[in-house]
């Protein structure tokens, strides 16, 4: 875990997590939900969600999942406390009246550009920032203002691929399934730009390899001149 002092300045501390297939899937063709993580990886998970000020999602996972974003403290085998403010990148206001971030059940922020002319119930904190898609280099100080420290990235594909390759994260785990899902609609780990050489690819140092079931939980940071901290 990341201890207090430890944030870098001006934005939370970002922890990007996601379980994927041995092939590096988050889902199955077209984007149809696959439930990977195993009965411990779902402990961890919800261990990582308490321990965040706030969830980060696109608002492509909102659509396909419909996620609460809450904790489940019963899997933690505690009683409930107050749950991290769920975070929704929504560039053009997709996101159904409907939805489960939108219950007024916690707190919640949308973060939309200057295309979205959608109207969010009271409840919700609509912040505008960028012009045709959410900048999330310039709403991480915005979550930093309003007081949230340790922020928890859960995706979609395009959303951990700009995290990544902005450079605009502190660790990054990723359970790995016992399973090969293939095909080419299925959705990789990160989408976003095409990577043409070494200069575009994301480096990383391994600290950490955990067996977790049946299958295993590696965590990363970015791969910074000098040795692999610990």
């Amino acid at each position: 875990m990341i201890g207090p002092g430890e944030f870098p300045a001006r934005r939370p501390s970002v922890w990007v997590n996601c379980a994927a297939s041995l092939d590096g899937r988050l889902a199955y063709a077209g984007g149809a939900r696959a439930r990977l993580s195993a009965a411990e990886d779902l402990v961890r998970v919800q261990r990582l969600r308490a321990f965040s000020d706030a969830i980060l999602v696109g608002v492509g996972t909102v659509l396909h999942d419909d996620p609460s974003l809450r904790v489940h403290w019963e899997l933690l085998g505690e009683r409930p406390r107050r749950d991290p403010t769920r975070v929704v990148l929504d560039s053009t206001g997709r996101t159904p009246a409907t939805a489960k971030v939108l219950d007024g059940t916690a707190p919640t922020v949308v973060a939309t550009s200057e295309r979205s002319t959608r109207v969010f119930p009271s409840h919700v904190h609509a912040i505008v920032v960028g012009r045709t898609r959410v900048d999330l280099a310039s709403l991480l100080p915005l979550l930093y203002e309003i007081g949230i420290r340790r922020l928890m990235v859960e995706g979609g594909a395009d959303v951990i691929a700009s995290t990544l390759r902005g450079g605009l994260f502190d660790r990054l785990t990723i359970y790995y399934a016992p399973v090969v899902i293939g095909g080419t609609t299925a959705p990789p780990v990160a989408t976003g730009s095409e990577t043409r050489g070494a200069a575009d690819a994301v480096p990383l140092s391994l600290v950490g390899l955990e067996r977790l079931g049946e299958g295993y939980v590696a965590t990363y940071v970015p791969r910074r001149p000098g040795p692999a901290p610990t």
